[in-house]
């Protein structure tokens, strides 16, 4: 963190962004790029993705019984689903009964595609930093019809701790959490958001239900409210920490579903993971390069800084004082 720094410096991230933009594809109202016209939406509004890296109609590469060239079919659906009309708003900046309406359409997703698919991924890549192509308030939803790598390795580590202790791993981690305070950010009764033990991005953290859940789709109405309060107030911290507003990618972690919806799963907790890039400034990032990428991540900070310097930021908003 000390180090003198004649690196990439990036551009701050645009602080001015129209409410409607008629050039924007995702604005209501509007035409995207495949022709298609947007309702005059007032709430959350999804679609198929018109430029999908899933396919639910994938040609099958046929049988290989070669042993280092092999090939499945990757089929599946990805859908966009804009959080809001406006352009210039933000999570943290929205109104609580419209997160609440981001979480319920999130679980919707889930039980709709979570029937056919055995994964569905939800995540958010916020600001150009982490390659969003469009400042309007979005995220991605992508089913597949296999388990990628990140969930298959959750699941084969939630698994083993569930049958060695007899407890959801996630679970007991939230409880030590909790008792230990010096890695929270932000509780409440029903939710806990932590940078983790394990955190290697500066300001990393985990969001955990205190409840044993599934599956976004399981939490109550009052869960919910109460994950639309604290997702405002990290998200808040977050760009109250340089003042501007805070890119990531983040995304849900839950069972899987499909197939795996008749199997028990009572080893996993369902979380959501929050990645984000900066490390000094609204500027200067983390690179994950040479060590990182050949032999194993490094810390700048320790997770119990980084918490700390979250946890004293103030809860109001930069913008809104």
């Amino acid at each position: 963190m000390k180090r003198p720094w004649a690196g990439q410096v990036e551009r701050p991230p645009e602080e001015h962004i129209p409410r409607y933009d008629p050039n924007n594809p995702l604005c209501p109202g509007n035409k995207r790029a495949n022709g298609k016209g947007n309702p005059d939406y007032d709430s959350t509004f999804v679609f198929e993705n018109d430029f999908p890296a899933l396919q639910p109609d994938a040609p099958d590469p046929g049988s290989d019984q070669d042993p280092l060239f092999q090939s499945k079919a990757a089929r599946g659906v990805c859908k966009v689903m804009c959080f809001h009309p406006w352009s210039d708003v933000t999570l943290p900046l929205m109104k609580k009964e419209e997160v609440v309406n981001v979480i319920d359409k999130w679980a919707e997703l889930v039980e709709e595609l979570g029937t056919i698919y055995p994964w569905v991924q939800i995540f958010e890549n916020k600001g150009a930093m982490m390659g969003c192509s469009n400042p309007h308030p979005h995220c991605q939803v992508w089913a597949s019809n296999f388990l990628p790598n990140e969930p298959a390795l959750s699941d084969r580590c939630q698994r083993a701790y569930y049958e060695k202790h007899g407890e959801p791993m996630l679970l007991q981690y939230a409880k030590r959490e909790a008792e230990k305070k010096e890695r929270v950010v932000v509780e409440s009764s029903d939710w806990l958001a932590v940078v983790p033990y394990w955190a290697t991005w500066p300001y990393q953290t985990l969001l955990l239900p205190r409840r044993h859940v599934l599956r976004i789709s399981d939490l109550t109405t009052e869960e919910r409210e109460g994950l639309a309060a604290i997702m405002k107030r990290l998200l808040t911290k977050y760009d109250n920490l340089f003042e501007v507003s805070f890119p990531y990618s983040m995304g849900w972690h839950g069972a899987p579903t499909g197939p795996y919806l008749k199997e028990d799963n009572s080893h996993w907790q369902l979380h959501a993971h929050y990645y984000p890039p900066l490390l000094r400034s609204a500027t200067v990032k983390k690179f994950m390069v040479g060590y990182e990428m050949l032999a194993q991540e490094q810390r700048d900070l320790t997770p119990e800084q980084a918490a700390e310097k979250l946890r004293n930021l103030p809860e109001e908003h930069y913008k809104t004082r």
